[in-house]
């Protein structure tokens, strides 16, 4: 095992290979608050690359109601339990050592516990490969891609007669609660599915950081599919192959003609189909350690490393995901530090009471299809303020400003403007029902 840099974590970790990092890292964030669980981006990824035999029971992209919901069913459950239980036989815990921040090596403290690179060195599961702690889902898990859709935890609230609860949910967190969780391959910068395939067909590529299959090389041995914490890599019976989200990479080069006649980069199916505009998708510099460049005008960035209201998944795992999450205000804050991390209660806090320029960022989630590389805001009028309730259940008062953002594309040219309140069109008498 060679020694690796994981900056998520904090420290340095074991990982099969020496590092290497590409120039530019593909990455994204996604709003968990504003998606409404519509499935157009799953539909539009589906109707895009896995509409094939063997293809049927692949969702590159998913939505899961947490917290029951899952897929394949239970993923995040088992790999939870198998690294639990290395702890538990190693006499060590999955703890945050959070006195030991960094603003940039280690912004959510340091993880004393062990990733699944580390753990799998002391507890191999039963017929498990030895490089990283995992396990192989059985068929049966890879139904129902949407299971326990809208299922809440029950409510222990009394009850009246007519069944209503006798007291309301409110904010900070709500008793009975769910929330969908966006999913596409992660793209990691230490993958779990690279590191375990014996075959070397999985590569990132060093001009993005996209991870893929090479299908030529792939003999379907699945061991990606076992190793990978968040289950995206999926087996085709019908080609004997492994394959998973491409990123829709060609869209990354520019290389849509139709929708990028310009050649600069675009977003990919599942982004530029998001109905709810909660995500943002984008390419961040990376210096030679590894680490995000300082690049304080680019949205990512500036959201992540700067306004820091944006979270990797499961970063306990080791693999440094490129996927990142604004957590939902409601759900309980135990729940969502074993999925996001410690910086959960300062990420919500960040977004229930954000700054300007965040809430100006924000309006630049799915706001057109071409990669935004770099953004400003311009400075609007006061236009309202509201009290908000922070995660400690203080109140503050919250002042709203008509801000705009503009993003810029690869070539620094503008390609999108909006401002932080959206303009109201009345429609003339003339065309009131017409369609």
């Amino acid at each position: 095992m060679a020694k690796v840099y994981n900056w998520q974590l904090g420290r340095e970790m074991d990982y099969p290979y020496e590092a290497k990092y590409p120039a530019l890292q593909f990455a994204a964030i996604f709003n968990t608050n504003r998606c409404i669980g519509c499935h157009t981006c799953s539909m539009a990824c589906k109707s895009t690359w896995t509409f094939s035999d063997g293809q049927e029971y692949m969702w590159w992209n998913n939505i899961e109601t947490k917290p029951y919901g899952g897929y394949p069913q239970f993923w995040d459950m088992k790999i939870l339990k198998l690294l639990d239980s290395a702890h538990v036989s190693q006499e060590k815990e999955m703890t945050w050592n959070t006195d030991k921040k960094d603003v940039k090596k280690a912004p959510y403290g340091q993880y004393d516990g062990m990733t699944i690179f580390e753990a799998v060195q002391h507890e191999k599961p039963e017929e498990g490969q030895s490089r990283v702690l995992g396990y192989l889902p059985q068929d049966h898990e890879w139904s129902k891609p949407n299971i326990h859709e809208d299922a809440s935890p029950i409510n222990t609230k009394e009850h009246d007669a007519m069944g209503f609860a006798k007291e309301g949910v409110k904010l900070p967190v709500h008793d009975s609660f769910f929330f969908y969780l966006q999913r596409i391959c992660n793209h990691c910068q230490y993958p779990a599915c690279l590191a375990a395939c014996p075959r070397k067909a999985i590569y990132k590529r060093p001009e993005d950081g996209v991870v893929l299959i090479d299908q030529e090389r792939c003999r379907g041995y699945r061991k990606c599919n076992e190793a990978c914490p968040y289950k995206k890599p999926m087996y085709n019976g019908k080609t004997k192959a492994s394959e998973k989200c491409i990123a829709c990479y060609p869209r990354l080069e520019g290389k849509d003609n139709i929708i990028s006649p310009e050649g600069v980069p675009v977003e990919t199916r599942c982004m530029s189909a998001c109905v709810g505009k909660i995500r943002l998708q984008g390419l961040v510099k990376l210096d030679s350690n590894g680490l995000w460049e300082k690049d304080s005008s680019n949205p990512l960035y500036a959201l992540i490393h700067e306004e820091k209201i944006a979270l990797p998944l499961y970063p306990q795992f080791g693999t440094e995901p490129n996927m990142y999450y604004i957590p939902p205000r409601w759900a309980p804050r135990n729940y969502l530090m074993q999925m996001f991390g410690p910086g959960v209660q300062q990420s919500i806090d960040n977004y229930t009471y954000p700054t300007r320029r965040t809430l100006a960022i924000l309006q630049l989630f799915r706001a057109q299809r071409e990669i935004i590389y770099k953004f400003e805001t311009k400075e609007g009028p006061k236009i309202y303020e509201r009290e908000v309730t922070l995660s400690d259940g203080t109140k503050k008062m919250l002042e709203v400003f008509d801000d705009t953002a503009i993003g810029y594309n690869k070539n620094g040219k503008e390609c999108v403007r909006v401002t932080v309140q959206e303009p109201a069109f009345e429609r003339s008498a003339k065309f009131l029902n017409s369609i």
